[in-house]
C-alpha cells in the first residue's frame, strides 16, 4: 500500500502481524523496558520495517532513537518516517541527496472521537469532511484528514526544526486522483526565508486502514520562497 503512495527514491517497508526475526539493539531495548506488550511490539515491529528499508539501501542494521519531540533518528545521509496503528507499522526511508523529508501516518479506517474533528478541522475542512462522509462512505474522512495532518506535520518538522499545530496546515483532498493539498498558513512573524508553503502528498484506504504519505524532493526551490517540490507516486485505491 504505501509504495504505491511514495515515489521510486523511497524505500517503504510494511508489516501487519509481528516479524519471528524482529530485534531490538540495547539502546532501544531501555527506551521500552517498562512497556506493555502492545507497546513493545509496536516499537520492535516499525524498527523492523526501517531496518528492512536500510538494507534494501545498502545500509547498515542500527538502532533508531527517538530525538527531539520524539522524531526518529537517522544517519546524517539519510531520511525517513515510521508510522503504526492496529494491525499495521511502516517505515519509508530514502537517501537525503534524493529526498529532504519524508512524512508518513497510519490510522484505522474507524471515526474520530466525537469533538476531535472540531479539535483538528479548519471550518474548510470540517465541511468537506462531512460532505464526503455523506458522499462517499466507507472511509472516515474525519479520520483522514488528521493523517494526514500527522504527514504534514513529520514533513515540516525535519525541514525546519519547528513545531507546527493543526490550525497551520489548510488541507484539501481529491478523492478521485488521491491526493491531498497542504497550505502551510504560518505569519510572516512565524515563517522563515526558505520554509516550504504547502505540501502535496498521496493517500490510500484499504483493509481498515488509512495512510498518507508526503515525500519532498532534495532539490532547492528554483524560486525564494516558493513551494517545495514534493514527489508523488501512483496513486492508491480507495476500497
Amino acid at each position: 500500500m504505501l509504495t504505491q503512495l511514495l515515489p521510486a527514491q523511497v524505500v517503504a517497508v510494511e508489516a501487519t502481524t509481528a516479524p519471528v526475526d524482529a530485534m531490538l539493539f540495547p539502546e532501544e531495548e531501555r527506551q521500552i523496558r517498562n512497556a506493555v506488550d502492545k507497546r513493545r511490539d509496536e516499537y520492535t515491529t516499525v524498527r523492523w520495517c526501517a531496518r528492512r528499508a536500510m538494507a534494501e539501501m545498502g545500509l547498515p542494521a542500527a538502532p533508531v532513537l527517538p530525538g527531539l519531540r520524539g522524531a526518529p533518528q537517522w544517519a546524517p545521509s539519510v531520511v525517513g518516517s515510521m508510522t503504526h496503528c492496529a494491525g499495521y507499522r511502516a517505515a519509508a526511508l530514502a537517501h537525503s541527496s534524493d529526498i529532504s523529508a519524508i512524512g508518513i501516518d497510519a490510522e484505522p479506517n474507524e471515526p474520530l472521537p466525537e469533538g476531535v474533528l472540531e479539535a483538528i478541522g479548519l471550518p474548510q475542512e470540517v465541511r468537506w469532511v462531512r460532505h464526503y462522509l455523506r458522499a462517499i462512505p466507507g472511509v472516515a474522512w474525519d479520520r483522514l484528514l488528521f493523517s494526514m495532518k500527522e504527514s504534514v506535520y513529520k514533513t515540516w518538522f525535519p525541514l525546519t526544526g519547528r513545531e507546527m499545530d493543526f490550525e497551520d496546515a489548510l488541507i484539501t483532498v481529491d478523492p478521485a486522483l488521491g491526493t491531498f493539498h497542504a497550505r502551510l498558513l504560518l505569519g510572516p512573524a512565524e515563517r522563515m526565508e526558505g520554509d516550504p508553503r504547502s505540501f502535496t502528498g498521496r493517500w490510500s484506504a484499504e483493509n481498515g486502514v488509512l495512510v498518507s504519505a508526503i515525500a519532498v524532493a532534495a532539490e532547492v526551490p528554483a524560486q525564494r520562497n516558493a513551494p517545495h517540490q514534493v514527489l508523488v507516486g501512483s496513486v492508491g485505491q480507495v476500497s
